[in-house]
């Protein structure tokens, strides 16, 4: 039987010693997760490597929204990708389309070309393929060693169909890894509905902030922000209580 584990999808390097704390096998290392996530910057990624053991895949995404980039924000890619690398990340975390909801094909070969000997995993901007069928057997073609997929659903469990199909279709060429909404609680149903045996998950809760002056006539990032008030970190207690879900299960 295949290992089972649970990567952990962080934006800080307190969160990466949470996950490794608690259990994780791997972390997915991000800012923005606001946005589904952004390329982090050196800094957090250098002293994330220095502090924690696990392997750390690190996203590469310019920006959010769409996953359409043009030559200036692949050129950024390119340049991010070079630091990436060069700070000891163990794997990259990519995701490029065309307009027409293909894979882009040219860019993604450049990329993983660059990253390696990392490891790859195509993102969830596979959720926005036209054909994920058929965009499996090109990200196999391609030597993208997983797929991180909600099974194009909102969530990992409204997907779950889908997810069964992508593995059985993958049949042990690629890693399918569902994410999305994935939580002690519904992680054992998600294994027995897909088959998988890896999983993508961010096991945060939400901690008060430790300013006792606070001022809430201002407030940055326009409506849709996140409360200036409120962090948020992966919890080691949450990751070994998901890891007990899935072991037991």
């Amino acid at each position: 039987m295949d290992q089972l584990l649970l990567e952990i999808c962080t934006d800080s390097v307190a969160s990466c010693r949470e996950a490794e704390k608690g259990g994780a096998a791997r972390v997915e290392l991000c800012a923005n997760l606001f946005e589904g996530g952004t390329t982090p910057t050196a800094g957090c990624i250098k002293i994330a490597r220095e502090q924690v053991n696990i392997p750390i895949h690190v996203i590469l995404r310019p920006r959010g929204g769409d996953f359409c980039y043009s030559d200036e924000e692949f050129a950024v890619m390119q340049h991010d990708l070079e630091v990436i690398k060069s700070l000891g990340a163990d794997g990259v975390v990519i995701g490029i389309l065309q307009a027409d909801g293909s894979i882009d094909i040219a860019r993604t070969a450049a990329l993983i070309e660059q990253a390696r000997p990392m490891k790859i995993t195509f993102h969830r901007a596979f959720d926005m393929v036209a054909d994920p069928f058929g965009a499996i057997e090109q990200l196999i073609a391609l030597g993208v060693e997983r797929i991180l997929t909600s099974g194009l659903e909102k969530s990992a469990l409204e997907g779950s169909e889908l997810i069964a199909q992508l593995i059985q279709q993958a049949a042990g060429r690629i890693i399918i890894m569902p994410g999305g909404g994935i939580t002690n609680r519904n992680i054992a149903r998600l294994k027995r509905e897909t088959g998988a045996v890896e999983f993508h998950l961010t096991a945060r809760e939400k901690l008060p902030s430790p300013m006792t002056y606070r001022n809430h006539n201002a407030f940055m990032g326009g409506e849709l922000r996140v409360p200036e008030y409120e962090l948020a970190f992966t919890s080691a207690h949450k990751v070994a209580q998901t890891q007990k879900a899935l072991q037991t299960s």
